[in-house]
């Protein structure tokens, strides 16, 4: 028995409009990341294990609010921009409807499509006004004017998901570990879910993604301990 064809499916696609994935992602590989990165570098310095739980919460609160207003700053002004453009289109097809629609012909030619069909086509689309402007957004700026993500999902997706991933490496002190190794070992395994996670959306192998996580943070807090360890050692002397 042979699958259908994926035409046939409804969804057959996932959604890569951006909406919540991409600021999920990146905040819970961010917080991750930044927080082993802090924790390795004040526990090398040589502070307590209260301190290092201090540094770690003070690290998640503030890369969380961040990471929640810049994301929703971010999408907000892309989707302004883009209804600017819009607008902008708008206008010119009301102002100049056969130059538009000759534009609209002359790209779909430049992609292969017969002269006369591709004018047809444009002719027939020019016809209603709204369905015109969707299809030239979409020709001249690869949007989809109606499909835009919301600010407000990537805002709130980011704050939660980098608290979620700068949470892991502070729990084993949260459950009293005064180690920094416990720490760096919970933080290790997190990064390196995160990216085999990630790898079910990317179809690629989730080892290989996971590996690479691992890879990426272990050279980040390798980074932040030696210099937490230099600066410690100075101070000391």
């Amino acid at each position: 028995m042979t699958d259908a064809p994926a035409a046939l499916r409804e969804a057959h696609h996932a959604d890569v409009t951006g909406g919540w994935l991409r600021p999920a992602v990146f905040g819970a590989m961010d917080g991750l990341v930044t927080n082993i990165a802090l924790i390795a570098g004040v526990g090398g310095g040589g502070v307590s294990s209260h301190s290092i739980v201090l540094t770690g919460s003070a690290g998640l609160v503030a890369g969380a609010i961040s990471m929640g207003l810049g994301e929703y700053t971010s999408v907000r002004s892309a989707n302004e921009q883009v209804a600017a453009e819009v607008a902008k289109e708008r206008r010119e097809l009301e102002r100049h409807p056969e130059a538009e629609a000759r534009e609209l012909a002359d790209a779909w030619v430049a992609r292969g499509l017969p002269r006369d069909l591709a004018t047809q086509v444009a002719e027939a689309v020019r016809r209603d006004p709204e369905e015109a402007l969707r299809v030239h957004v979409r020709e001249e700026l690869g949007v989809d004017p109606d499909d835009q993500p919301s600010p407000w999902a990537a805002a709130i997706s980011s704050f939660l998901f980098f608290s979620l991933g700068a949470l892991v490496p502070l729990l084993t002190y949260l459950f009293g570990a005064t180690e920094l190794w416990p720490a760096l070992a919970v933080g290790g395994l997190g990064l390196f879910v995160a990216g085999a996670v990630v790898a079910r959306f990317t179809n690629r192998p989730w080892w290989t993604s996971g590996l690479r996580q691992l890879l990426l943070g272990a050279a980040a807090a390798g980074a932040t301990y030696l210099i937490g360890s230099l600066i410690g050692v100075q101070g000391g002397l």
